[in-house]
């Protein structure tokens, strides 16, 4: 098993301090992701992404997975019933809420080998498609789909708003340029 590293939480006497603070834990399972992505940028992205999914940061906490393909591919085929890897899977928790812990969004796992292929595809950095892949995962935790054309063009818009935050390039625009199709 990997190592658990744990982000945003604010230090003692900031001026966040008494604010809602968002717990990111980034779960290590597969160490090639220690080279290519640092997880400060994962972990301001799930931050950017919460805060404009519900616009403002809740008092909850989520945690990251960093896997290989094939852990990703065993979680797809017993959750989805799909026998593939896939570059990112959501898993929002829809248990109770304990009325003094924060409230646990869920799980994102994110598969190495797909994310670093499909960047390469775009000729990207995996950092800048990983960052992605969270806002994108995260927003599936709070709800969000893309399983109709309206609600997919409203998900990517807040992607690219959340992303836009981070100073990293809109994904879509990106596709249309390396497949020829209009935006």
């Amino acid at each position: 098993m990997g190592a658990s590293k744990s982000g945003h939480r604010s230090s003692p006497g900031s001026p966040s301090e008494l604010a809602p603070q968002l717990s990111v834990d980034v779960i290590h399972h597969s160490p090639e992701w220690e080279d290519v992505v640092e997880d400060s940028l994962l972990v301001r992205a799930a931050v950017a992404a919460c805060r404009a999914g519900v616009g403002k940061t809740p008092e909850a906490e989520l945690a990251l997975l960093l896997a290989a393909d094939d852990e990703v591919r065993a979680l797809n085929k017993k959750w989805r019933g799909k026998d593939e890897a896939t570059n990112v899977l959501s898993f929002p928790l829809d248990a109770p809420q304990c009325s003094k812990a924060p409230r646990s969004l869920g799980d994102v796992a994110m598969a190495f080998e797909t994310v670093k292929r499909e960047a390469g595809e775009r000729d990207i950095p995996v950092s800048q498609h990983a960052a992605h892949l969270v806002v994108h995962g995260v927003l599936h935790l709070l709800g969000y789909t893309h399983e109709t054309d309206s609600r997919a063009r409203k998900m990517e818009a807040l992607e690219v708003r959340v992303l836009e935050s981070l100073e990293l390039p809109d994904p879509y625009a990106l596709d249309a340029m390396t497949t020829g199709e209009e935006l």
